[in-house]
């Protein structure tokens, strides 16, 4: 089976949108959507109505920290522009979706692979994966031979070697990687609406079951219409100027 892993989408229908349809040409049949499915964008129930159909055709779908903040708080660790968008989204969701969010997971296990919003150490308290030493306690924590994370916005992978050490190994989009046996592995599959690497199209990974690959893609979408939505919304100007500029 081909699993296509979303994550961070961030209330961007139109970067899910190109998402979906780019994965579709890829042969996806399943899915597998890791957290932070609202905040910053202008369209979280919209967005919410995809992922909730996803799920009632049996994709894995695991709770962000966007998507609890959603649920209520003051929200005081975040950024003044995410606290914003954090509580316009709560006056725009249904009861239903509501219920939704607060169903979600922290974790997700499909086979050998384990899936998490941030790190599967402590998924409660979102760390970032950020560097080997991270990486590393994330595999071990999953207990898993594959574990998709996402949180931090761009795309990485890791892997450990021989000994048992973490390295990084920095994906180049569209290529097969080989998930060789005795590794474990850590793919950050990047985030779908709110890119953060100086690029602004979606990101997402595609993990193919029976050739046992990862492939890392980067999507084209129409940034501008997300950014105009963010703005005709009144959320902060900062967040459509990220989908802009891809920082």
């Amino acid at each position: 089976m081909k699993i296509a892993v979303f994550t961070d989408i961030h209330s961007n229908l139109e970067a899910l949108a190109a998402c979906l349809a780019h994965a579709r040409s890829q042969g996806a049949e399943q899915y597998a959507i890791l957290g932070d499915l609202v905040g910053y964008g202008a369209d979280p129930c919209a967005c919410l109505e995809v992922i909730a159909e996803l799920a009632r055709n049996g994709a894995w779908v695991v709770r962000g920290n966007h998507d609890e903040a959603a649920l209520g708080g003051l929200c005081e660790n975040m950024a003044f522009a995410a606290r914003d968008a954090i509580y316009w989204t709560r006056e725009q969701l249904t009861p239903q979706q509501r219920d939704f969010l607060r169903a979600l997971p922290l974790v997700a296990r499909n086979g050998n692979a384990f899936y998490v919003h941030a790190s599967a150490e402590t998924p409660e308290r979102w760390r970032y994966v950020t560097g080997v030493v991270e990486a590393a306690r994330c595999m071990e924590a999953s207990g898993l031979p594959l574990t998709f994370g996402g949180h931090v916005h761009h795309q990485s992978l890791y892997y450990t070697t021989g000994s048992g050490k973490a390295q990084a190994f920095t994906p180049v989009p569209g290529a097969a990687i080989p998930l060789t046996p005795r590794r474990r592995w850590l793919a950050i599959a990047g985030s779908v609406g709110q890119p953060r690497d100086g690029n602004p199209a979606a990101a997402y990974a595609l993990h193919d079951q029976q050739r046992n690959t990862i492939t890392f893609f980067r999507v084209p979408y129409d940034y501008s219409s997300a950014a105009r939505k963010i703005r005709a919304a009144g959320l902060p100007e900062r967040l459509a100027q990220r989908l802009e500029t891809g920082h």
